[in-house]
């Protein structure tokens, strides 16, 4: 199937990732680890701009960049130098930022997603190193604050901006896009995706070849999606109604989901874009060799080899490998049991149980759920039980043992599931008539009341098969 795009619809992003997992800001030696600390209490004169303070690069920070910039299948420059973005915003103290301009440290990358209509590439434009301002809390709506408060912990953080082509053509795609981002920036072990303002979006969307609108500080993927889809409607309408759309800066308002105006939108030419005179141009290439040794094997590439080298679905070894905790967690448990069943229930059924509690792979044990899985290839707790026990350890917790035997879960002897059968048969005559007429859903409701006799501990396959079996005499 071929996704046409009907109204038109592009979307590019620019992600900023905060290089969290470094233990320096990128021009000073602040501490990074500020999200539990009082405000304005990680601050220096340098990242709070004061006259005659001296940035120093975090050299750190630039092996992260490299890296960054090569597991996007992008080139690295030969020589890359910072430039002064001039802007007056109150979480910006020097008045302006100190950016990488027109010699971004990484361009013309790409990654691959799951699209529309099947894999889609999207061109990555640039990455470039800057750093973060300070953060801005306002007292009430952003429309009516009272007031706004400044936090300069953050003013200096180091961040990679990557700037995607408006290459995805519906909010779906831009959610796959964020995931496969956030699974590769895990895989590298530059970020910690889980802090506050550790990711956040700038979205530029337009409809029709229309002018482009950007709707800035989207701070979560979900909202992300939201926001994009308010504004495609948005843009729609207006232009149904006879509208123009003129190109915009707008605030997405996540408590009501709608976006809000902000400016005008500026161009290049407005932030007076000039090189950094306190720091040289920096040197990067010559690094390139040493940084690929450290690079990991990225989820594309290990989704390949759970294929190849344990042999499960394409399905299953994209679930297992978009996370790398649970990618982990599956190689612990295929070194004791079956990888194809490992697949089916780490990637379908625990997954999903996780998901549905909002829950991280760090909430079950790898032993646990080999438990589980043992008790059910040796036959003696039914797939039911094996997920009643996965949601009480999740709801509860315990062991899968201690469940077994407190709530009865071990399988029933075979003449029990026989007995089953025949009082389900005997005590549901309508049923079973519309079965022999050929009503085939009248089965599943005799399946059930043997269900209910042996109290889930029946194997609801080899119930429904010994049924058809005595349903036939």
């Amino acid at each position: 199937m071929v996704y046409d795009n009907p109204d038109d619809v592009k979307i590019g992003l620019e992600v900023h990732v905060q290089l969290n997992k470094l233990k320096t800001k990128l021009f000073c030696g602040c501490s990074t680890d500020y999200h539990n600390s009082d405000p304005n209490s990680h601050v220096c004169p340098v990242c709070l701009g004061l006259p005659g303070s001296l940035p120093v690069i975090n050299e750190r920070a630039v092996e992260f960049a490299i890296k960054i910039g090569l597991a996007l299948n992008c080139s690295i420059v030969e020589q890359t130098q910072f430039h002064r973005k001039n802007y007056y915003y109150p979480d910006l103290p020097k008045g302006f930022q100190t950016t990488q301009y027109d010699y971004p440290i990484a361009g013309n990358g790409k990654i691959v997603i799951e699209g529309e209509d099947g894999e889609r590439v999207i061109r990555i434009t640039r990455a470039h190193m800057e750093e973060d301002p300070g953060r801005l809390q306002h007292i009430g709506n952003i429309e009516r604050s009272k007031g706004t408060l400044i936090n300069y912990n953050r003013s200096g953080m180091a961040l990679i901006e990557i700037v995607s082509e408006p290459d995805m053509r519906s909010p779906k795609e831009a959610r796959r896009y964020l995931d496969k981002l956030r699974s590769i920036l895990d895989y590298l072990d530059v970020f910690n995706g889980d802090l506050e303002g550790a990711m956040r979006v700038d979205a530029n969307v337009s409809v029709f070849n229309g002018q482009r609108v950007e709707v800035k500080n989207i701070s979560s993927f979900k909202g992300a999606e939201r926001a994009l889809l308010y504004e495609i409607m948005r843009q729609k309408n207006h232009i149904r109604r006879g509208g123009t759309i003129t190109m915009e800066t707008r605030h997405f308002d996540e408590a009501r989901g709608v976006t809000l105006s902000m400016r005008t939108k500026e161009e290049e030419h407005d932030y007076r874009y000039f090189p950094e005179p306190d720091l040289v141009p920096l040197r990067v290439a010559d690094r390139v060799p040493e940084v690929i040794k450290t690079l990991p094997e990225l989820p594309d590439a290990k989704k390949e080899r759970f294929m190849k080298e344990y042999n499960i679905a394409d399905m299953h070894a994209r679930a297992l490998t978009i996370e790398i905790k649970v990618a982990n967690f599956y190689e612990e448990v295929v070194s004791k049991v079956d990888p194809k069943v490992a697949a089916v229930w780490v990637a379908d059924i625990l997954k999903g149980e996780l998901n549905y509690r909002d829950l991280t792979i760090d909430a079950f044990r790898v032993e646990d759920i080999v438990d589980v899985m043992e008790l059910v290839i040796a036959n003696s707790i039914t797939e039911q039980s094996g997920v009643e026990i996965i949601r009480t350890v999740l709801d509860h917790g315990g062991k899968p043992q201690d469940i077994i035997n407190k709530k009865g879960l071990l399988k029933v002897e075979d003449n029990i599931v026989a007995k089953a059968v025949e009082e389900a048969i005997a005590q549901n005559p309508e049923a079973v008539a519309d079965y022999r007429a050929g009503k085939e859903k009248s089965l599943n409701f005799i399946v059930g009341k043997v269900m209910q006799k042996t109290k889930g501990r029946a194997d609801a396959r080899e119930a429904r098969e010994r049924l058809i079996e005595k349903l036939k005499e």
